[in-house]
């Protein structure tokens, strides 16, 4: 009785024990996935829990969006799920998205689901029209999309009508035009072609690589007053903060990049600016939403964490790539050591046995000779005969080993000689790794961070006396003639590609219909007539070149 009673009390114990889950989905660019989630769960628990089944290392561009009323908010890492303001109907709906977008995508991004799942997001907001982008370029940028998912174009599979399901164009982009799908079929087809032999990777980052340069590429708007009540954009993205007239997203009147900028803050409805000059007087703005000021807040607190974990992830990297070309060295100059060592021995030992073998053949010859002086002088004696036949019996053993041993010493010489060879090889490959290691960047390349790193942030130098090593001419103007080469195709390159985009807007243009045009287009166009076509990067530098003071008293004038 006292057992049943006691086992009861176990099985209740364990079940008590067991928590309370709740059912989370979330919808990625390509999937959906539900996890059963514990009620004591932080945000921190559920996205390292979403990373890890994606196989995600590149966690610090992407959130967890989720929709209170009519805007976007993002799951905090330190705050429990179930305590956010969120439907509490199961299950509870996250979207995985990018919440920060590299400046530059080929040399920021590393894994290929990171740069996917960023390729299907652009694609996305292009296609939505989040993001403006040119009707040449929207077809440049959809060649690309089906080289991604069709591969190589094939004329006998990939037939007339077999983009017709597919959304490839913005809507705007199609209404512009009288075009029929076939026509932008074939246009698409035309340039689908030219990407032969790109993987998937390599397609999906070239649409990135012409995307990221596109006017609205990563920024995210703010609608906000300057202390003269005028509406204006508050425009934030990876190179600064940017203001816009409410009716031209395109391109901003003033930029001030994040290295110019000291701290942000706010108060209620009122964002305080602190540039890095002290000398220049605090800028403030005000927003008529609450939620947008935290949410800023919020977006600048992780970037600055953002910047601190990838200044702590190159320093971490640096230290790793020092050890690792440190023992790479060490190992090296051991097997040139060794190399030589053996060569030498071998070269010793060759010498040797050719010798011992010349010697050798001497004697059997010398042997050969001895008999067939006995058989000439053989006396015809019985006994003689024998002692004779005897002798000459033994002669010829005698000569028959020296020359088996003869061959077998040549043959010796011979594979001493290939292993001689073979121990210069060696020594030969163990020099040139040497010179290969010695002749490395001793560091990654790194973006530049638009921020001062923290003060108790260690600094490295990485010319030290460990590390110094020899450079020939040779190497370096070998190295200056490669990078002059890849420079002279990449401009090559651009430059077909220009001419590409401009062949196509002109095939089109006598087929615009001009009454369809939005703002959008027609602002583009204008900066087009202007010269205005330079790169986002070099538009926001000509903004910057005013002192960041006049830049200021400039935004409170607007």
């Amino acid at each position: 009785m006292a057992g049943a009673i006691a086992s009861r009390m176990s099985f209740s114990s364990l079940k008590r024990k067991q928590p309370k889950t709740f059912t989370v989905r979330i919808v990625t660019m390509d999937a959906e996935m539900e996890f059963n989630c514990e009620m004591k769960w932080k945000g921190k628990d559920l996205f390292d829990l979403v990373c890890r089944t994606l196989g995600l290392r590149e966690t610090w561009f992407f959130g967890l969006q989720y929709t209170i009323k009519d805007t976007v908010a993002w799951l905090k890492m330190d705050k429990k799920v179930l305590d956010h303001d969120v439907s509490k109907e199961e299950p509870v709906t996250f979207h995985f998205l990018a919440k920060f977008y590299p400046e530059n995508a080929e040399e920021e991004l590393v894994q290929e689901i990171t740069q996917h799942l960023f390729f299907l997001q652009v694609k996305k907001q292009i296609l939505d029209e989040k993001i403006y982008c040119p009707p040449e370029a929207s077809v440049l940028l959809a060649s690309y999309a089906v080289q991604a998912k069709y591969g190589d174009y094939d004329p006998s599979v990939h037939k007339r009508g077999f983009l017709a399901q597919e959304e490839l164009l913005p809507k705007r982009v199609i209404n512009l035009y009288q075009m029929t799908p076939e026509m932008w079929e074939e246009r698409i087809t035309a340039w689908y072609a030219e990407h032969r032999g790109r993987a998937r990777d390599e397609a999906e980052m070239e649409y990135l690589k012409i995307a990221q340069d596109l006017e609205m590429y990563g920024v995210n708007y703010f609608a906000i007053r300057n202390k003269k009540g005028t509406e204006l954009l508050l425009g934030v993205d990876a190179l600064g903060l940017h203001i816009y007239d409410p009716e031209n997203r395109l391109t901003p009147k003033i930029s001030f990049p994040w290295n110019e900028i000291r701290n942000i803050s706010y108060s209620d409805k009122e964002f305080t600016i602190k540039p890095l000059d002290k000398k220049i007087d605090v800028f403030k703005f005000n927003s008529s939403k609450l939620r947008v000021n935290k949410l800023m807040e919020r977006q600048r607190l992780a970037r600055e964490k953002q910047m601190r974990e990838e200044a702590e992830r190159t320093r971490d990297e640096l230290e790793r790539r020092l050890l690792q070309m440190k023992e790479e060295a060490t190992m090296a100059n051991e097997a040139l050591m060794r190399s030589e060592e053996t060569a030498d021995l071998l070269a010793e030992k060759a010498q040797i046995t050719e010798e011992e073998a010349k010697l050798l053949a001497q004697k059997a010859a010398e042997a050969e000779q001895e008999m067939q002086r006995i058989k000439a002088t053989a006396i015809r004696t019985e006994e003689e005969k024998r002692l004779m036949e005897q002798k000459v019996l033994e002669a010829e053993v005698l000569a028959l080993k020296m020359a088996e041993e003869s061959e077998r010493r040549a043959k010796e010489a011979d594979q001493l000689k290939q292993d001689l060879q073979e121990a210069r090889e060696a020594e030969r490959r163990a020099k040139q790794k040497l010179l290969e290691i010695t002749t490395k960047p001793t560091y990654p390349p790194m973006n530049p961070i638009p921020a001062p790193l923290p003060p108790d942030m260690p600094s490295f130098n990485l010319i030290g006396d460990s590390l110094s090593f020899d450079f020939k001419d040779t190497d370096m103007k070998r190295l200056s003639m490669e990078i002059e080469k890849e420079k002279v195709e990449y401009m090559e390159k651009s430059k077909h590609l220009q001419e590409q985009l401009n062949e196509l807007k002109t095939e089109i243009e006598a087929l615009k219909l001009k009454e369809r045009e939005t703002a959008l287009d027609i602002l583009h166009n204008e900066n087009s007539d202007r010269g205005g076509t330079s790169s986002k990067h070099n538009t926001i530098k000509k903004l910057t070149l005013q002192s960041a003071k006049s830049r200021v008293a400039f935004f409170e004038e607007l």
